[in-house]
């Protein structure tokens, strides 16, 4: 099966815009010009765009009664995002056509690596016919497991049969930052050219940017970048969340704090304060095993 968001094919703008987190403009796209054979993708695309705005309830309720497999297991994964079980719906559904359903491996290896069967989701995604997006989901997967190697070697494969690809510059740039060194400045470029972009502009991308911009100790330029996306979308977790580290890094406490406070209303199961509820739990654990002395 070929895959249809080919870099050469008619949907790469959208396709672009999708990948870049500007999902609005997505979901604005007028696809009534393409061609019949790329109708469904540019429809699943503005669904997953829906999906990653929190639309999943009107996703779920246009989908109800599809039964074609690529919009069923868009709906199993909007229906998930929504707080219900359908790891077994899921596997059933893979099982039927996960073999050449590029939709269906996508959906289901997200559905599977948000659940943590992490295995289960490479399992799925290796099934992939040279698709960009299943190898920028195992990069991602991969590099949450802390494994940069195996990572890199992904996105180093996909290089040779995707070329000059924005995607593989994407997923080479998602890398690099976890590589470091002259890599940041690397990723930089490419982040800066999809957050400055009319057509890929959103939050997601100014806070790639605004991530790369830190670690090269770029602090004012991060700070703009951060504050842009804010304006963008106020309630965007991800950008609050980098505005802590940022005010973190400046020392503002008093900013920081309240952040924080904006945060937990906005996502309180958000990474960030995750990690920190865990390792303050750690820390407590830790003092109560010893007991202070004092002489007298």
């Amino acid at each position: 099966m070929s895959d249809p968001y080919s870099p050469e094919g008619e949907l790469i703008n959208i396709h672009t815009a999708f990948h870049a987190g500007a999902y609005n403009q997505v979901l604005t796209f007028d696809t009534s010009s393409l061609s019949p054979s790329n109708a469904l993708p540019a429809r699943i695309l503005k669904l997953r765009s829906q999906i990653a705005l929190g639309q999943t309830a009107d996703v779920i309720s246009s989908l109800a009664k599809e039964t074609v497999p690529d919009l069923v297991a868009v709906r199993l994964l909007a229906e998930y995002d929504s707080g219900k079980d359908v790891l077994a719906q899921m596997e059933k559904l893979v099982e039927q056509h996960g073999q050449g359903n590029l939709t269906v491996q996508l959906c289901a290896g997200i559905v599977f690596e948000r659940a943590g069967e992490t295995e289960k989701a490479l399992e799925v995604l290796s099934k992939h016919e040279g698709s960009l997006d299943a190898v920028a989901l195992i990069v991602q997967i991969h590099l949450r497991q802390n494994r940069t190697d195996l990572a890199a070697k992904e996105a180093q494969r996909a290089r040779k049969w995707a070329q000059d690809s924005l995607l593989v510059n994407i997923a080479e740039s998602w890398v690099g930052m976890r590589e470091g060194g002259e890599k940041y400045q690397s990723a930089f470029y490419v982040f800066e050219e999809l957050a400055t972009s009319s057509q890929t502009t959103s939050p997601h991308s100014l806070v790639a940017q605004a991530v790369s911009e830190l670690h090269l100790g770029r602090l004012p330029e991060a700070q703009a970048a951060l504050q842009q996306a804010l304006e963008l979308d106020p309630k965007a977790a991800d950008t609050i969340a980098n505005l802590i580290v940022l005010n973190t890094l400046l020392g503002k406490k008093d900013e920081t704090a309240q952040l924080k406070e904006q945060l937990q209303q906005v996502d309180k199961e958000h990474r960030l304060l995750t990690d920190w509820q865990e390792k303050r739990a750690e820390f407590q654990r830790a003092m109560g095993k010893y007991t202070p002395k004092f002489e007298a």
